[in-house]
């Protein structure tokens, strides 16, 4: 929540823009939250990740609050920007804090919980921001209400600070796996771990693809939804409800995909070692068509197009808790925040960072060459104009046979639409959303390629976890004893490791640089 997308048509209204720098509102902040992911990484893995969830969560919210007050599109903006500091803090700490607390299937079952988030947080962004906006709005042109819908998550985020600070504990990094004596290393080491591990580098560029296409739906998805409503002949829904719609749609599918998703992973991969990636990728096959049927079925059936962005919502949504699940089994526990938050990075970066904006501008670049149903090129509405010089001795003749040669019945003149009419801003959209099926297409190539590597980069995540508890049961009992040998002789034994222990050491320490 928090986020302007069920209330995009008032603020446009409001602040006179046209679609590019509704978008850039997206984009701008999402660019922040990008880039602000991997400090908070490193801090995470660092420092007390308790407290920068807290400093984060009271930025978001100052930032939504104090921006719903702004007068102008580029304070606006300013105060997106600073919301994408908020959210960079908890999407990058939080995954690490459950990974800490919780293992296995048990791990899994409590991410998706948490990725319930959302779809269930976009959703509830559409309702209530809609719901609220149209509680205070005064009249069919007031353009203002929507800055109450932007009001009332504060309150919700000072919640969820009491709660961090009285509930949430700061669990060792490592702890549920038996990998809390394992060391952070230098940021130098945590990229080149990451960035040679070829499941993370594909994960990540699959997870790309999926925010890509969220983005642009959970952006423009109700706008486009509204213009398709009011190019329709006998449209069969209230295009004043599609916001509160599109919010249920998209918090109910989240409440079915997000679960499904882990449950299926965790079925398969007790005998499929390289599900997790494979539910992912036909998750977004699946996807394909009946996002490509909702775009087609806008401008013809709201209703229909509801039910198949439904289906579709379900399967973009089977991926949000695996993808994070892959990223903390592949990865040691010390660069987990990392590791989330250069995903964070590079997913949005290339993905929801640009899409709205990119939507955005293909949508303009169409308007000028579509026309209207209603317009032709015949030349009957078009009044007498002419770049030759009439002058005041200009003979009737003359002027006779200018206009004839400007009205002549052979002669076709251009006609420019309205790119502000309402069928142009539909088609314009309908185009533009095309990309979403394609870059969904290209996801699931890169989750099925990441398929080809999980396991072996799994089993080296626990080969190295596994090595440091077993050097450290080593050094336990060595240490027991020479105590004990020297409190009975007085002689100090020195302790050395086994060839096969110091081979062991070696392979995990390599696996840890």
């Amino acid at each position: 929540m928090g986020r302007p997308i069920g209330i995009l048509y008032d603020i446009k209204k409001c602040f006179d823009i046209n679609d590019s720098k509704a978008g850039l509102l997206q984009t701008a902040f999402i660019l922040v939250y990008m880039v602000m992911a991997p400090i908070f990484g490193y801090l995470g893995d660092r420092f007390s990740r308790k407290l920068f969830l807290t400093i984060g969560i009271c930025c978001w919210s100052l930032a939504t609050l104090i921006g719903s007050f702004m007068p102008t599109y580029e304070l606006f903006l300013l105060f997106r920007c600073l919301v994408g500091v908020g959210e960079a803090s908890y999407s990058t700490i939080a995954p690490t804090i459950i990974s800490d607390l919780f293992v296995k299937d048990q791990r899994s079952n409590m991410l998706a919980l948490f990725y319930f988030a959302i779809p269930v947080g976009s959703g509830l962004g559409y309702i209530v921001g809609a719901e609220v906006t149209e509680l205070v709005r005064t009249g069919a042109d007031d353009y203002e209400a929507w800055r109450w819908g932007l009001r009332v998550t504060p309150a919700m985020g000072l919640v969820a600070v009491i709660l961090i600070l009285t509930i949430i504990r700061n669990p060792p990094r490592g702890q549920s796996e038996g990998g809390q004596h394992l060391h952070a290393t230098s940021f130098k080491s945590d990229l080149i771990y990451l960035f040679t591990n070829k499941s993370y580098v594909l994960c990540t560029l699959a997870f790309t693809c999926v925010t890509f296409v969220a983005g642009a739906l959970a952006f423009w998805g109700p706008l486009f939804t509204q213009m398709g409503v009011k190019v329709q002949p006998n449209p069969n829904v209230n295009v004043d409800n599609v916001a509160f719609v599109f919010g249920a749609i998209a918090m109910t599918a989240g409440l079915i995909g997000v679960p499904l998703g882990s449950i299926l992973g965790q079925k398969l991969r007790i005998k499929i070692p390289y599900a997790d990636p494979m539910v992912c990728g036909v998750g977004l096959l699946f996807s394909v068509p009946l996002f490509l049927g909702a775009i087609i079925l806008a401008g013809l059936d709201t209703i229909a197009s509801y039910v198949v962005v439904f289906f579709g919502q379900i399967f973009l949504n089977l991926n949000w808790a695996v993808v994070t699940d892959i990223v903390l089994y592949i990865t040691i526990p010390t660069r987990r925040s990392s590791a989330e938050a250069f995903q964070i990075l590079f997913a949005h970066a290339l993905g929801d960072a640009g899409s709205p904006y990119l939507i955005g501008v293909v949508a303009d670049s169409f308007k000028p060459y579509i026309v209207p149903p209603n317009m032709t090129t015949t030349t009957t509405a078009v009044p007498f104009i002419t770049t030759t010089p009439v002058s005041l001795n200009t003979s009737v003749l003359a002027i006779h046979n200018l206009t004839t040669l400007a009205l002549d019945d052979d002669t076709v003149l251009p006609v420019i639409p309205d790119t502000n009419d309402d069928y142009v801003e539909f088609k314009s959209k309908q185009y533009a959303m095309f990309l979403c099926c394609i870059v969904n297409v290209l996801g699931a190539v890169f989750f099925f390629w990441n398929a080809c590597y999980i396991a072996k980069d799994k089993e080296q995540c626990d080969r190295v976890i596994a090595g440091s508890i077993e050097r450290e049961q080593r050094e336990a009992g060595r240490t027991s004893r020479t105590n004990s040998s020297s409190s009975s002789s007085g002689v100090s034994v020195s302790s050395h490791m086994s060839e096969e222990e110091s081979e062991e050491a070696q392979q995990a320490q390599n696996l840890l640089i």
